[in-house]
């Protein structure tokens, strides 16, 4: 009989494997891209008083600072352990898409020319720089 084995964390292939993503994440552009992302997530965080949010945009407002708070977070994972995170490299881009439709859907259209213009700038960049935080992963699998 086969006994099932209960710590995954310490099977040498999984050692190997995120020796092999942690190495890849190592590479100067991935160090910047997550230094831009962190960024972009903290900009999304404050851009209801930089941009100057209209009262009556509240809602708005706690979207984006928990969504910002959120790519930063995860930014920040992705330098420091991108061996144990790399498989939610997807959440930027899902929360940058999200970030361009906020303002149609949280303020039902109803939102400042300047919190539009600012949620679909900020949510492209952090669409584009989601997807190139998703590269080191893809690449750690090739020799």
């Amino acid at each position: 009989m086969v006994r099932p084995i209960a710590d995954l964390a310490g099977h040498p292939d999984i050692a190997e494997l995120r020796a092999r993503y942690d190495q890849v994440a190592e590479t100067p552009a991935a160090r910047i891209t997550d230094g831009v992302l962190v960024l972009a997530g903290l900009y999304l965080a404050l851009s209801p008083w930089v941009v100057g949010f209209t009262p009556f945009e509240g809602n708005l407002s706690v979207n984006n600072f928990i969504c910002g708070i959120a790519v930063a977070v995860l930014a920040g994972g992705f330098a420091v352990a991108y061996g144990r995170t790399h498989g939610l490299a997807w959440l930027p881009v899902a929360i940058g898409l999200w970030t361009i439709f906020a303002p149609f859907v949280v303020q039902r259209g109803y939102a400042s020319g300047g919190a539009i213009a600012s949620n679909v700038v900020i949510g492209i960049v952090t669409i584009g720089l989601g997807l190139v935080a998703m590269r080191p992963g893809m690449m750690a699998g090739r020799r």
